[in-house]
């Protein structure tokens, strides 16, 4: 989306102010495609010439560059899903092939965004067994969140879900020591629950990446590494595909990184999964 892409071009430039008026944008796409400047600025409590300086900022001509660019693209993906089932069209012979392409698409976008540097800061931080891996997540983002935990779980010890009431989510970092990575997984709609531990993890001296769908996520915000993932859809919920993507590129890159310690950990499980004869496959 180039709306997006020019955001997290100049994130580091916003005012705080200017990131409302993005994730009013972002979050209200049919206000921008269809209202005008001044119902933008009075939903994200700015005045109009404050989202005027935004748009040009941003790299649009003015507000009706930007409103230009934002009409029809944004505003059938940002819809609550209750929405989006019902102008969904019938199932179709076209609809297989227009869902691949979709996800070939979320997984593109969400890989080629992420930079040598940040990519390999993360990994690093994910081989380190001398420091403990913790991953929150949203509610939607929990099966991703599970799966990552599992496999990164086999390849170095010390990898949790961080889950659990206030108190254990306290105790938790407490425990954990300061500069611990924390792997963060959400989309819209963010969770306060989730930005509230977000929050307690910074205040823990957490080392957080955030995997999110807006350079403007309030994860993003909080976070010292950002990745953008793609989540565009058919259907009407968003897509877990580009986050999969780019959690098993870790995974796979902390299993390079890790050889051989992490080929007798694996040889290890294997072992105890045929000594149990839990396997089906012999």
């Amino acid at each position: 989306m180039d709306l997006e892409r020019r955001l997290r071009d100049r994130s580091d430039e916003l005012t705080p102010s200017e990131r409302r008026i993005g994730e009013t944008i972002l979050d209200r796409p049919d206000l921008v495609a269809f209202g005008t400047v001044a119902d933008v600025a009075e939903a994200a409590r700015v005045g109009t010439d404050t989202v005027v300086r935004f748009a040009v900022k941003v790299g649009f001509d003015g507000y009706s560059s930007l409103q230009g660019s934002v009409q029809g693209e944004m505003s059938g993906r940002l819809r609550p899903a209750v929405e989006r089932i019902r102008d969904q069209p019938s199932s179709d012979d076209t609809l297989a092939a227009r869902h691949a392409d979709v996800e070939v698409s979320n997984v593109r976008s969400t890989l080629s965004a992420v930079g040598v540097g940040e990519g390999r800061t993360v990994v690093e931080r994910l081989a380190d067994e001398s420091k403990p891996v913790l991953v929150l997540s949203g509610v939607a983002s929990r099966g991703v969140a599970v799966q990552f935990v599992g496999d990164l779980g086999q390849l170095r010890p010390g990898v949790g879900l961080l889950d659990g009431t206030e108190v254990d989510l306290v105790q938790t970092l407490a425990l954990t020591g300061p500069d611990a990575p924390l792997v963060v997984l959400a989309l819209r709609r963010y969770e306060r629950w989730l930005l509230d531990a977000l929050s307690m993890a910074a205040d823990a001296g957490a080392w957080v990446a955030a995997l999110t769908d807006s350079v403007l996520s309030p994860l993003a915000a909080a976070a010292d590494h950002a990745f953008v993932v793609a989540a565009d859809s058919t259907g009407p919920f968003d897509s877990h595909v580009g986050t999969l993507a780019l959690l098993n590129l870790f995974v796979v890159e902390v299993a390079a990184a890790r050889r051989p310690e992490a080929a007798e950990r694996l040889d290890a499980i294997e072992s105890a999964w045929s000594d149990a004869g839990a396997l089906t496959d012999d």
